[in-house]
């Protein structure tokens, strides 16, 4: 069962860094309940601008720290269970993120599991399919890639 027609606005961090070799990886979690991949997400906060509350759920939920776009890359839909027979559909606005470190001690650690992939790798990883294809597309969309490359530049 649905609650309501509405779509409900998440927003999320996509923490990325390049390797030793220059490729792009992707730092995905596990989610708490159903130990699937995913990427740093949450609801709005009160008083915070979207991109710094996907800032802030990527340092509880994946210990990362680094700099956030405010541009978000895309978006993608999901349906939220909030019990055994209810859920709600959300929309998730998605912010670039480059990643300066990982902490060793986060507020979730104990959680949830962390790890990079590549954007293929990850795009295979999760189950929404809007995900999938922004993941599979990142390294060939010019207009994302262009994004997080003036986040690298400027960091």
């Amino acid at each position: 069962m649905s609650v309501g027609k509405d779509l409900i606005e998440q927003i999320a961090a996509l923490p990325v860094h390049w390797d030793r070799n220059g490729k792009l990886r992707v730092l995905m979690i596990t989610s708490r309940d159903s130990g699937r991949w995913v990427m740093p997400k949450g609801w709005l906060m009160d008083g915070k601008k979207p991109w710094r509350a996907a800032e802030i759920e990527a340092l509880e939920e994946a210990g990362a720290v680094g700099f956030i776009s405010e541009n978000p890359i895309g978006t993608y839909h999901y349906d939220k269970r909030l019990n055994r027979r209810t859920h709600v559909r959300c929309r998730v606005v998605v912010y670039p993120m480059i990643v300066e470190r990982l902490k060793k001690r986060w507020k979730e650690r104990n959680e949830r599991k962390r790890h990079w992939f590549s954007p293929r790798k990850a795009a295979k990883l999760v189950n929404e399919e809007e995900l999938s294809d922004l993941l599979k597309e990142l390294g060939k969309d010019t207009c994302r890639l262009a994004i997080i490359e003036d986040m690298r530049k400027a960091s």
